[in-house]
């Protein structure tokens, strides 16, 4: 009797123990966000309490890194798994290439190579496969892998709802104020002077809000910090002042190969963009904090490449990093890199273990504990955030193309701490100790000439294996032309880039008279 008893005590809490839904996952992405542009990863002047609760609160990877460092291919790297030598879009979409690549007016010895223009079909997305386990899928902000003609939106890769995404990789039709003449982004009167970021923010919420029924993935993929950048009074206001504060240079820029580049994290009109994309992702947090879901959400933090130094609208500074997005140094790829995992008991907070984005596709998935469908290149971080062994491995980078920014076609291996360098132009390799040398200030290339082969070697033969196109030389280059245009387009850029800093923190600054559409009346 006493058994008969126990066993159905046993038999009634088996009964009644609930099994745990499956995690949620909000999955953020900022465009152009420096690895040192927020207060948690070393910057003194941006102010971005809500991201930076992210990264306390979960597990920061001090050395994160995108696929690439421009946007599309990194972004369809985030998606599938994959380096952008498999999925085949390795420069920006919209980006000229071969013979139309003479057009642009840069005189380079080499002929950027061909690549894919939308995400591929036959590429499995992390929304599809979340998609086939029945979550809710929901896309908001930059897409930029592909357009309605060709059946390349969100929505054509596993997404339910997108708000915002479409061919266009920058908000230039309406900019970071309502209204935002976006087709995918309905305007409101009542939003007159809303920012981009908060209505992208907002229309997130409100997806969360609306999944109770089903467990969602929700992709907030910010048009800022993107040029044009854009600010309110208020806000430049602020961070003018504290630029003052802090100590204004007299020069603000150094002169790269082919551009200046921004040395000092003082330009208040990008902080302000800043500032305005963090409140955003503050009010998303605020929503799942409300719902009662934090607990249940994992929250991926990232950007899609490293922060604009030259080109663009020469916004931030990578310092002590080299370089800045569009480069091959480490500044051009190296990225704010959080996940916060609460199923995950007492997670390491800081791993210093180099990673990507391709990483993030199986890491989801184990966390979610759906079974990877596809083979991938990237590898699952579980092990890291549970502080269990990672076999070292090596990265790669393929970028046949010119950088908008100043940066030169090249491919690049990293090992642990040793970085090589291949240039295309003329077959130079530089190589870097980055545990010594994280600014990559010396070439050790002739200090460790057997490292340095082996590792070009392995670089080669990854190139080889996976089909990397490499850049042709021009038959009609003139190298003198090169010279001549290099040398006057510095002196030019180096005024023009020097006189709107200036202009920026000048205490009587008016951009326009409504600064960017964001004055109420």
């Amino acid at each position: 009797m006493r058994f008969i008893t126990f066993t159905l005590v046993l038999f009634t809490f088996w009964s009644c123990k609930k099994t745990a839904p499956p995690p949620n996952f909000l999955f953020i992405v900022v465009d152009d966000l420096g690895h040192k542009d927020l207060s948690v990863t070393g910057s003194d002047f941006y102010e971005t309490p809500n991201i930076d609760k992210i990264a306390y609160d979960g597990t920061h990877f001090t050395q994160g890194h995108a696929n690439a460092s421009v946007c599309s291919p990194s972004r369809a790297s985030l998606l599938t798994g994959m380096y952008p030598t498999v999925h085949g879009i390795t420069d920006w979409i919209g980006a000229k290439y071969g013979t139309e690549w003479r057009a642009v007016g840069r005189k380079t010895i080499l002929l950027p190579s061909e690549y894919i223009k939308h995400l591929p079909f036959e590429m499995t997305t992390l929304a599809e496969v979340f998609k086939t386990q029945q979550y809710r899928t929901f896309f908001a902000g930059k897409w930029h892998l592909g357009s309605e003609e060709q059946q390349s939106l969100p929505t054509d890769h596993g997404f339910e709802i997108n708000k915002g995404g479409y061919h266009r990789g920058g908000p230039y039709s309406g900019g970071y104020f309502s209204p935002f003449n976006n087709p995918f982004l309905e305007d409101k009167t009542e939003e007159k002077g809303m920012t981009l970021s908060m209505k992208l923010a907002q229309e997130t919420a409100d997806f969360i809000k609306g999944s109770k029924d089903k467990p969602f993935f929700a992709y907030l993929s910010f048009y800022a910090v993107h040029a044009p950048i854009q600010t309110t009074k208020e806000k430049w206001i602020k961070y003018q002042k504290k630029a003052v504060s802090q100590g204004v240079l007299e020069e603000g820029f150094k002169m790269e190969k082919r551009l200046p580049i921004r040395i000092k994290q003082d330009n208040p009109v990008y902080a302000g963009l800043l500032e305005q994309t963090d409140e955003a992702v503050g009010h998303v947090l605020n929503t799942l904090d409300t719902l009662n879901l934090d607990k249940n959400t994992v929250i991926v933090f990232v950007s899609d490449n490293g922060g604009v130094s030259a080109g663009d609208d020469y916004a931030t500074s990578n310092f002590p990093l080299r370089g800045g997005k569009g480069y091959q140094w480490e500044a051009g790829t190296r990225i704010p890199f959080f996940i916060k995992a609460p199923q995950i008991k007492n997670p390491v907070k800081i791993v210093d273990t180099p990673v990507t984005g391709a990483d993030l596709f199986p890491t989801l998935l184990e966390l979610a504990g759906i079974e990877n469908p596809t083979s991938v290149d990237g590898k699952s971080l579980v092990p890291l955030l549970k502080n269990k062994d990672f076999k070292e491995r090596s990265i790669f980078w393929h970028y046949p193309h010119y950088g908008n920014q100043g940066g030169d076609p090249s491919a690049i291996i990293r090992k642990g701490g040793w970085k090589l360098i291949h240039y295309f132009e003329d077959g130079k390799n530089e190589l870097y100790e980055l545990n010594e040398d994280m600014g990559e200030t010396k070439n050790i290339i002739d200090q460790f000439p057997e490292h340095g082969m082996a590792l070009k070697s392995e670089l080669e033969n990854w190139l080889s294996s996976t089909g990397a196109k490499i850049p042709k030389i021009d038959p009609l280059h003139d190298d003198k032309q090169e010279k001549e245009w290099v040398l006057q387009n510095k002196q030019k850029m180096k005024l023009k880039v020097e006189k709107r800093r200036a202009f920026q923190l000048n205490p009587n600054y008016l951009p326009n008279e409504d600064w960017w559409g964001s004055t109420i009346d």
